[in-house]
C-alpha cells in the first residue's frame, strides 16, 4: 500500500502492523482529518484489504489521514446484552471492540470492509459491529453521531448487495451520513490480484474516497461558518406490543 506524504510523494506503508497509519495534511494550518478503515477479513492483506487500500490511498491523495484497523484472527464474541458497558464505560470482553472505540472518538469518518459469506458480512465483523455500536450507544460516547460512513464488500461473485444492506443499517440507526460512490461499494475477486483486475470496482473505491473527502470538507466548512447542528429530541421508544 502506498500513501501520499506531506510533499506529495509516495511512500511504502508497513501493512503488517495491526493499525498502519498514514498522515498527511491537505492544507497547512488546518486540523488533519482522519478516516478509520476497518478490515473485517481474517486475511491481513487479502482481497478486502486490497479494496480498502485503494480507498485509503485515494484519501491520502486528498489530504485525509487514514488508518486501517485489522480485526485479526482471534474470535470476537457476539453481544451478550449484559449492559455492563453502561456501568463501566467499556465492553465486558477485553478485545478489539474496546480498542476500536478508543480510536473512534477521534476519527472524522469510517469505512467498514468485509468479505461476503453466504450473502452476508462475515461473522467477525458482524459481532464486532453489534458490540461497537451498542456499547457506543449505552456509554453515550457519541463516537459516530453525524460522522460519514460507508461499507465496502468483496465477493467472488454474488451476495454483495445483501451484505451492503446489512452493514449500512448500523450507520442509518446512528445518524451517520452514508457516503455513496458511482456504483455500489463492491469489488469482485478471490485474491488481491483478481481484485486489482476488477477495474470498475477499484474505480468505485476511488470515487468513494473522493466523495468522502469532499463531504468532510463541506462539514468542516459548515462548522467554521457557524452552521448549527440539528436540534436533537429525547429518544422515544415505542414497543410494537401494547396493552
Amino acid at each position: 500500500m502506498s500513501a501520499a506524504g506531506q510533499n506529495g510523494s509516495l511512500k511504502k506503508i508497513n501493512c503488517n502492523k495491526t493499525r498502519p497509519a498514514v498522515r498527511t495534511a491537505w492544507s497547512k494550518g488546518r486540523k488533519t482529518m482522519k478516516v478509520l478503515l476497518v478490515n473485517g477479513s481474517p486475511h491481513a492483506e487479502g482481497s478486502t484489504y486490497t479494496a480498502l487500500s485503494e480507498v485509503a490511498e485515494t484519501l491520502n491523495g486528498e489530504g485525509i489521514e487514514t488508518e486501517i484497523f485489522q480485526l485479526g484472527t482471534k474470535p470476537i464474541a457476539g453481544c451478550l446484552a449484559c449492559r455492563s458497558c453502561a456501568k463501566t464505560g467499556h465492553c465486558v470482553f477485553p478485545d478489539k471492540v474496546n480498542e476500536f472505540l478508543d480510536l473512534a472518538k477521534d476519527a472524522d469518518g469510517f469505512i467498514f470492509g468485509s468479505p461476503v459469506h453466504f450473502a452476508a458480512a462475515d461473522g467477525a465483523i458482524t459481532a464486532f459491529m453489534d458490540r461497537v455500536f451498542f456499547s457506543d450507544m449505552l456509554t453515550k460516547r457519541h463516537s459516530f453521531y453525524l460522522k460519514p460512513a460507508a461499507a465496502v464488500v468483496v465477493a467472488r461473485r454474488g451476495g454483495t448487495t445483501a451484505a451492503l444492506d446489512q452493514l449500512n443499517k448500523y450507520f442509518t440507526i446512528s445518524e451517520m451520513p452514508v457516503i455513496s460512490s458511482r456504483y455500489w461499494n463492491m469489488v469482485h475477486g478471490t485474491s488481491p490480484e483478481e481484485v486489482k483486475k476488477d477495474l470498475e470496482g477499484m474505480q468505485v473505491m476511488r470515487v468513494l474516497a473522493r466523495n468522502m473527502a469532499w463531504f468532510l470538507r463541506l462539514k468542516e466548512a459548515g462548522t467554521k461558518a457557524g452552521v448549527p447542528l440539528p436540534k436533537r429530541e429525547k429518544a422515544v421508544a415505542t414497543n410494537f406490543i401494547r396493552e
